[in-house]
């Protein structure tokens, strides 16, 4: 982010009260925030309540890829994250006319590829896992689909390249040995990471509690998945295997979200992508418009990737089933800029903010944020 003690004045001037519109879109390109969104947050919704989706009655509804890469444009994004699938037929095969069909749909929207995530959780192939799979041949051909990622993500520009391990875990006690499953997951993810490093991208993993796993996925928490990258990095040499932090997932662990900011710093391993949506402790993933929730949580995580340095995107992973797709990914990135602003305005007092934490004392640290953030 664009710190400068110039931008940091412009909070009380230029920035002042509540942003929206111009001084909203102002606000992210002064300080260099980028932001982010799924494409499938401007598509369509569906869940076991609704399979068919839930706007299907509308007939002017346009659930294609660039009509959702439309939609988040309108919504005043700069940054669209992908999912393989896209890219892919019915037989997991790429087909190149869609992958130029996306660059020529960027190029004309103003949309900047951010991140590749490969799916292996949609299909029944991966009922029972994919890279973590008790059968070696799913094993391999999961393997291979996320190698195809890695060279999707680079034709389509994208800089980095994630494995969310949505089928990997187990849904009861005594279902796995989770010694050996997590030992597969790591070599899987120290064999994804080679190749991502030789092509060019970071390579990211990204925990969450369970869903659709109803026991745990394989990396429960921010924390695990942590561990898991370290070793991979210490496997391959390097750092180039980060996290994403899913804001709302950390939620779900009843964890902080600024805590595990801080302890990917301190272990070493970068944080590849953040997405900022919320949920709430045990649940299942709402994926909520940001900025719905607890806003001091929020506006202390903000500081923490302040802080800390964090440079990357902030994205919407969101799945807003019963909202306008465009109004909720607007609402998103306008809730979000706002308590970003508060968290700058903490930071731009941070030496007050440091000499009441070396207090240890609430009450202390309180009195420096309250006025901001209530």
């Amino acid at each position: 982010m664009n710190l400068s003690q110039a931008n940091l004045s412009k909070l009380g001037t230029k920035f002042r009260g509540y942003l929206k519109g111009s001084r909203l879109d102002a606000f992210f390109k002064t300080f260099g925030i980028k932001f982010a969104a799924g494409h499938w947050a401007a598509g369509e919704f569906a869940d076991r309540f609704a399979p068919d989706g839930y706007n299907i009655d509308d007939a002017g509804f346009d659930a294609s890829i660039l009509a959702q890469m439309a939609r988040v444009r309108e919504a005043g994004v700069a940054g669209i994250e992908f999912h393989d699938a896209v890219f892919l037929d019915e037989k997991f095969r790429v087909v190149p006319a869609a992958i130029e069909e996306v660059k020529a749909a960027c190029r004309r929207l103003g949309l900047v590829p951010t991140n590749m995530n490969t799916m292996l959780w949609s299909h029944p192939k991966w009922k029972l896992g994919s890279v973590c799979h008790a059968n070696p041949a799913v094993r391999r051909a999961a393997m291979k689909i996320c190698y195809q990622c890695i060279e999707v993500a680079k034709a389509v520009g994208c800089k980095s390249v994630a494995l969310w391990p949505g089928a990997d875990g187990w849904d009861y006690n005594f279902q796995v040995n989770y010694g050996t499953v997590l030992d597969r997951f790591i070599k899987a993810c120290v064999k994804i990471n080679k190749a991502a490093k030789k092509a060019g991208l970071r390579f990211g993993t990204e925990a969450k509690l369970k869903e659709p796993r109803e026991g745990n996925i394989v990396v429960c928490d921010t924390s695990k998945a942590l561990l898991v990258a370290s070793t991979v990095n210490r496997a391959c040499g390097g750092r180039n295997m980060g996290v994403c932090v899913d804001y709302g997932h950390v939620q779900m662990c009843g964890n902080e979200p600024a805590d595990m900011v801080y302890t990917a710093k301190q272990v070493g391993v970068p944080l590849v992508n953040f997405h900022i949506n919320n949920a709430k402790y045990r649940s299942n993933d709402e994926d909520r418009v940001t900025g719905t929730g607890d806003n001091w949580r929020l506006a202390d995580f903000c500081y923490a990737a302040i802080d800390t340095g964090y440079d990357g995107w902030f994205g919407e992973d969101q799945f807003t089933y019963r909202m306008d797709q465009v109004a909720a990914i607007s609402l998103s990135r306008e809730l979000f800029g706002n308590v970003m602003k508060k968290a700058l305005l903490i930071y731009r007092d941070r030496d007050r903010l440091l000499a009441a934490q070396a207090k240890g004392d609430a009450a202390s640290t309180i009195g420096v944020v309250k006025e901001v953030l209530t």
